[in-house]
């Protein structure tokens, strides 16, 4: 069953060089019962250990079932300790966070074995007297009661073999007794047992006793009378043990990964939330920073939208006369026929509207307010997104006419009507009536300019009637395409130099592309976002760095722990997928927490300070992605520093 052929072991400690195993052959039979004895530093343990699997040898051959196992690999190797091989340490090695039915099927996490053999653990240990004690913890059981969990770990998998470090050494004559008869009644029901003991009472219950010194097997006696307990049609078992292997997503083992993770995040309870605690922060700055960057977006968007698009503005020049300038208009002055020629290019604009500005004094009743005055034209509304939700525009025939209505702006209402509705009302503009006919869309305030500060009457009525003008202050054109903006400019140009007589040089009149404009402040808006989502992105790194150190912390303290897992099947993909797991469920829960205090935030900011904010999706998607990326990219490191602990390295670990 068992063969060793001239095998060598030696361990470098500091500078120091020991030879624990110094040219060892042997050869164990299925169904015996071996004690391995000798003085502290013989080899024994180091000799129970490659048999375990738990270690290599420097040298030499190691046979299990006629198959070397110095060729097989780090993962088949784990697959043997899984299916062949139970063990019973010296130091029991149980999880203190786990009850001892979870601490006895931890073995088959790491089988692929679908279920979750509660019952089966359940049964093993009313095997070794504890069906009683199932829901206790290893701290609330004796030192005997905890070794009898171990035993039952062990026999969860029904392995062929059973390991048994010193397995009475901490315990008492008493339970030193009952464990003995355990393990007496497990090999006369065909166990191979393999144990590892300094005490002459211990060994004697063995068929078989070695005894090592120095390195060396110094005697092997076999007892009279001892006959081997062999079960039938084992060796044929084992080829599908070895020549099993499992995947990491096979049916039971993610999701007992899962629970591990939940379990150890929980067993470290203020560690964990200060872990969380940083990606919580980082995933709360990025959404409320995003929030406020896409709600400074739309707000700008909404200012946009005002301005209209594909937007030419035509305004007078200023001549100078010996270096003094002369005011706007006073060389060109536009007028309706410059406006008609303008709209005449039609295969180039969609419309064109003149209009003419001034200052307005408005009285209704008691009070009265300074204001801007717009003249406008028919088309001014749709191109300008002016036209009221609440009232109506002007028509074509009360320009005609020069009638006195107006369509004031939010801010006029709130100073000269409060909250009550102004629609029907009359007012004084410049000491003329007016009748207010509708109110003008909110638009917020273009640099220290109040957009909402304004009134808005006819363009005839405002020239003839209001400010005395026989000329306009400016012509809006809106462009069929974006495309064609740049042709529009140069015809309208033309024209215009045409018309009035002008050099192309002279500075006596100007073209706005108002396209310009919404394309500086969305490119603005965008890199505030950015600028902000980054800053809160470093945090979010900050938060990941802080994980990896717990993660280091938790490889470091739970060596032990990561070498138990390893003696009893954990191949290196599933410590580090345990390890990704627990780091990726801490990051993804403080995305989670983060991203409800980041729509929180954003709400409070959006309420009490009134700024512009909004959540879009995409955002939390983000966010709650590179939370997960930030969990799987600073537990990698960790992860597979546990992974590529050796098992008897770790187990010895102080």
């Amino acid at each position: 069953m068992l063969e060793l052929v001239d095998v060598h072991r030696t361990y470098l400690i500091g500078e120091s060089t020991v030879q624990a195993l110094r040219g060892v052959s042997m050869k164990i039979e299925q169904g015996e019962f071996v004690a391995i004895m000798g003085a502290s530093g013989s080899g024994k343990s180091s000799l129970l250990q490659i048999l375990g699997l738990l270690d290599t040898p420097d040298k030499g051959d190691y046979l299990l079932f006629g198959h070397n196992v110095n060729t097989m690999s780090e993962d088949e190797q784990a697959g043997l300790r899984n299916s062949v091989a139970g063990f019973v340490f010296q130091q029991f090695h149980l999880l203190k966070r786990m009850n001892i039915v979870d601490n006895v099927r931890l073995p088959h996490i790491y089988s692929g074995v679908k279920g979750d053999f509660r019952k089966e653990a359940v049964e093993r240990l009313r095997q070794v007297g504890l069906e009683k004690r199932v829901d206790h913890t290893p701290n609330q059981l004796s030192g005997g009661e905890q070794q009898r969990v171990a035993i039952a770990r062990a026999l969860v998998r029904d392995p062929l073999i059973i390991f048994a470090d010193e397995p009475t050494g901490n315990l008492d004559t008493k339970n030193s007794a009952e464990i003995m008869k355990i393990l007496k009644g497990l090999h006369e029901e065909g166990k191979t047992i393999i144990m590892v003991t300094h005490e002459t009472e211990i060994a004697a219950y063995a068929g078989r006793v070695i005894t090592m010194r120095d390195g060396l097997i110094v005697s092997d006696e076999r007892k009279i009378g001892r006959e081997l307990s062999v079960t039938v049609g084992a060796a044929q078992e084992f080829e599908p043990h070895l020549a099993k292997t499992v995947s990491l997503w096979r049916d039971g083992r993610f999701t007992g990964f899962m629970q591990q993770a939940f379990q150890a995040i929980l067993a470290n309870k203020m560690r964990s939330f200060l872990s969380v605690l940083g990606i919580f922060v980082g995933v709360a700055s990025v959404i409320a920073m995003m929030a406020l960057g896409e709600g400074a977006k739309a707000a700008m968007q909404e200012q946009l939208k005002s301005m209209g698009s594909n937007m030419l503005s035509i305004r007078g020049g200023s001549a100078k006369i010996r270096g003094a300038a002369q005011g706007a208009g006073a060389v060109t002055r536009f007028t309706f026929t410059d406006v008609d020629d303008i709209a005449a290019l039609r295969s180039l604009v969609k419309n064109a509207t003149g209009v003419v500005n001034g200052g307005a004094r408005i009285v209704y009743g008691n009070k009265n307010w300074s204001s801007s005055l717009n003249g406008v034209g028919f088309d001014y509304g749709t191109m300008r997104a002016s036209v009221p939700s609440t009232g109506r525009w002007f028509t074509r025939e009360e320009i005609q006419t020069r009638e006195k209505v107006a369509i004031i702006g939010v801010t006029v209402v709130k100073e000269l009507f409060g909250g009550s509705n102004p629609l029907g009302r009359t007012i004084k503009i410049n000491r003329i009536n007016f009748k207010v006919i509708g109110i003008a869309p909110a638009k917020g305030f273009s640099g220290p300019q109040d957009e909402d500060d304004v009134v808005i009457i006819p363009v005839t009525t405002a020239m003839y009637r209001v400010l005395g003008k026989d000329y306009l202050s400016g012509i809006f054109v809106e462009v069929i395409s974006p495309s064609l903006i740049g042709q529009a400019k140069s015809a309208i140009s033309e024209q215009i130099c045409k018309r009035h007589r002008l050099k192309a040089s002279d500075d006596s009149f100007n073209i706005r592309d108002m396209t310009e404009i919404q394309q500086m402040l969305s490119s603005t808006t965008q890199t505030m976002s950015l600028l902000l989502g980054s800053i809160a992105a470093i945090s979010l790194v900050v938060g990941g760095i802080g994980i990896m150190n717990i993660m280091l912390v938790s490889v470091t303290e739970r060596t032990r722990e990561i070498g138990l897992r390893k003696a009893i099947g954990a191949r290196k993909g599933d410590i580090m997928l345990q390890f990704l797991v627990e780091s990726v469920g801490m990051t993804i829960s403080g995305g989670v927490i983060g991203v409800l205090a980041g729509i929180g935030i954003s709400l409070i900011l959006s309420f009490f300070a009134g700024w512009a904010v909004k959540t879009s999706l995409i955002s939390v998607v983000l966010a709650t992605l590179f939370s997960a990326i930030i969990g799987i990219f600073f537990g990698l490191w960790p992860a597979r520093k546990a992974a590529a602990l050796k098992p008897v390295e770790a187990l010895r670990y102080e």
